[in-house]
């Protein structure tokens, strides 16, 4: 395999990991105790989600990643920073906690590098044409990505793929599988997940993995829940690891508590894998992705 392909295949996948937008939101069923002092170690938390029809929730997105790869001697350098706007528009909403919504990219700035070729910048709101790069990003710029149907606790019951990729490349999925008992402060919940990677003859292997949440404090309305993510499926061959590490997930997510709306998360890649492809290769990534609210919910008229 020549040096540039691991890059190739990482860039267009962070393009496409650009749709795949992340955002998940908690909510807690708080005691009687009054909210100013700190919770005891015996309060618990009940974990679900809280939209309402009408409402749109806005955020800002950031990703920037450089991989390094050593193959036979020859060595590049691939570095991606993508910045996009994105939201959810909240279409129903039940009393039992069921909601469907609309995902949307709005915008995006993008700059790409690979080794010594010309660096590649696009916005979309400049109006000039994207480069053949982000042709694809730029062509579900504004339209509706995916329509998905959850439950209080956050599983998709129903979805709708209207242009967007399902790939999250670590960054995680639209919605967060939530623990169906409360939870007191320290305590986890963990959630399967399956990554396909590519063998050299060409085949998909899948790879079982397992995220691990951790509720790690409640503090002025805020709960802090911190992720790591590891693989289950035993993988002794480094190219295939070389895959897997760089859609793991491990950072921390910020929700506020009585809205039930994620105020930021941040995950982070720091991996090195060598003999990915022959004894003398190597590859490292370093990589982190945030997410932020941008504003406050904004309610509409809610939709027939």
């Amino acid at each position: 395999m020549e040096p540039l392909a691991v890059n190739r295949h990482h860039c267009s996948s962070i393009s496409v990991a650009l749709l795949a937008a992340l955002t998940v939101s908690l909510s807690t069923a708080q005691a009687e105790e009054p909210a100013n002092p700190a919770p005891s170690v015996l309060e618990k938390f009940t974990l679900r989600y809280d939209l309402n029809a009408g409402e749109t929730i806005r955020y800002e997105v950031t990703h920037q990643a450089k991989t390094k790869t050593r193959i036979r001697g020859a060595e590049e350098i691939s570095q991606v920073h993508t910045v996009s706007q994105r939201h959810w528009d909240v279409l129903t909403a039940t009393e039992d906690g069921e909601a469907v919504f609309e995902h949307v990219v709005d915008s995006v700035e993008m700059t790409q590098q690979r080794g010594e070729e010309e660096e590649l910048r696009w916005s979309s709101e400049s109006g000039e044409e994207p480069p053949m790069e982000f042709s694809v990003v730029a062509k579900q710029l504004g339209t509706k990505l995916a329509t998905v149907t959850i439950n209080s606790q956050g599983n998709e019951t129903h979805r709708e793929d209207h242009a967007g990729s399902k790939a999250s490349l670590g960054m995680g999925s639209l919605t967060l599988q939530l623990p169906e008992e409360p939870l007191a402060l320290g305590a986890s919940w963990s959630v399967p997940h399956e990554i396909r990677v590519r063998l050299e003859n060409s085949e998909i292997k899948v790879i079982k993995i397992r995220e691990r949440y951790t509720l790690e404090k409640v503090q002025t309305g805020v709960a802090t829940i911190s992720l790591h993510s590891e693989p289950l499926t035993p993988i002794s061959d480094d190219s295939v690891r070389a895959q897997v590490v760089q859609q793991l997930s491990n950072g921390e997510i910020r929700f506020d508590i009585d809205n039930g709306r994620m105020l930021s998360k941040q995950l982070d890649w720091d991996e090195t894998v060598v003999g990915f492809q022959g004894a003398n290769s190597l590859m490292e990534y370093r990589a982190r992705m945030t997410e932020r609210l941008v504003d406050k919910v904004q309610r509409t008229a809610t939709r027939p």
